[in-house]
């Protein structure tokens, strides 16, 4: 087989599966395991109030905390997600109408703090996926809110977004890259490769 022909083949193969992955996307849990979530997210208090954050699972070998920042000022930590039932609920602050929020992934067994700001990371990697959860779609009896998920390795991991899990109340998400923008602009990138690289055989 010729050369031009196995790269027609794999760029074919890498455009069905973005088209696959499009549909998927904004669903719980991440539509795209494997690779490192292109959107990033913004997080508004909805109303003057209280921010709860409720437990919705884990995956994650690893101990971790949870908390919550209000105008970069950081609250306390909890809902261990070795030791919280699903569906435990946990006071996270009391804020303000638009009070700026970000959430951290305290990872105990490594050392490791990651932020819904990806500028804060370390490692540079975006740490969480997000989504707006109806109610019942995160667990059980869970309140609409946002969905937020982490991923807890050093350099991004698996990108599986499911190491730990949470619905949040009272918060509003602003999504800075959409997810179907980024996706849009990656397949436009193969189509336009698979079409190249087509006019170079019909010329050989």
């Amino acid at each position: 087989m010729k050369r031009t022909s196995k790269i027609l083949i794999a760029l074919t193969a890498m455009a069905t599966g973005l088209l696959v992955n499009t549909a998927q996307a904004g669903v719980i849990p991440y539509g795209n395991p494997g690779v490192e979530n292109p959107s990033t997210y913004t997080f508004t208090a909805a109303s003057t109030g209280d921010v709860y954050g409720y437990f919705a699972g884990s995956g994650a070998a690893y101990t971790e905390v949870v908390a919550m920042s209000i105008n970069g000022v950081l609250g306390s930590f909890g809902l261990n997600n070795h030791t919280t039932s699903v569906g435990t609920a946990f006071l996270f602050g009391s804020v303000t109408a638009g009070d700026t929020l970000k959430f951290y992934v305290n990872v105990l067994s490594t050392g490791y703090t990651y932020s819904t700001d990806v500028s804060e990371n370390s490692d540079g990697k975006n740490h969480v996926y997000s989504t707006t959860a109806t109610a019942g779609q995160a667990f059980a009896g869970s309140p609409v809110g946002v969905y937020v998920a982490f991923e807890d390795l050093e350099g991004g991991g698996d990108f599986n977004y499911y190491d730990n899990t949470f619905v949040f109340t009272n918060v509003e998400v602003g999504n800075k890259v959409p997810d179907g923008a980024s996706t849009a602009a990656m397949l436009g990138s193969v189509l336009l490769g698979l079409t190249v690289l087509r006019r170079r055989c019909a010329r050989a």
